[in-house]
């Protein structure tokens, strides 16, 4: 007797699309809550809490933004603002990301003029450092989970990995170089799947 096949596991349905105000406010919430770094919190919010896009549309999505010029978060911004609401959208989404928390800090490098050196504040810095790299390490490891596992994207992954991190190559001369690669071996795969 053979046991019978799993059935597949279909992605929850995502929500809809939301629209200007709601963009604004959500990129607010996520502007105000990324200490050292907005990036897990967009994800979050996107792709687990809002159910806007899944995960691979997100990747895709950061991906572009990251070969663009400009901050990639705040690409990120304009792109699902721009997708989700159009123009009145992007214009929210970077609004809500940038201006709310632009205040915050303003008020809060006041302060920080006024009492940086007060020991407490100093230890305060490089205790909340280590929780930025912790969320920055995490996010990247929930962004490569949702990639496929081929020879193709582990061979690029690693080598991108190894020339920024490890031997601290500057980012543009890399990825002018690792994209185009990347983009030739997936097309080359594409090819021969379709031949198949």
């Amino acid at each position: 007797m053979s046991a019978a096949p799993l059935p597949d596991v279909a992605e929850p349905a995502l929500a809809p699309p939301p629209n200007a105000r709601t963009l604004f406010f959500e990129f607010a919430r996520m502007g105000l809550s990324g200490f050292g770094g907005v990036l897990p919190f967009v994800r979050r919010a996107v792709v687990e809490r809002n159910r806007w896009l899944n995960d691979r549309d997100f990747v895709e999505i950061l991906s572009l933004g990251q070969v663009l010029p400009g901050p990639n978060v705040i690409n990120l911004a304009l792109m699902l603002g721009l997708r989700f609401a159009g123009l009145r959208g992007a214009v929210a989404a970077f609004c809500g990301l940038v201006l709310v928390p632009m205040v915050v800090v303003l008020c809060a490098m006041g302060l920080y003029l006024r009492y940086q050196d007060v020991t407490a504040v100093r230890q305060m810095l490089a205790g909340m450092t280590a929780v930025s790299a912790g969320l920055v390490l995490s996010t990247g490891v929930k962004l490569a989970e949702s990639q496929p596992r081929t020879v193709r994207a582990v061979v690029v992954g690693v080598a991108g990995f190894v020339a920024i991190g490890l031997l601290r190559w500057p980012l543009l001369p890399v990825m002018a170089v690792l994209v185009p690669v990347a983009l030739v071996l997936e097309h080359r795969a594409d090819k021969r799947r379709e031949r198949a």
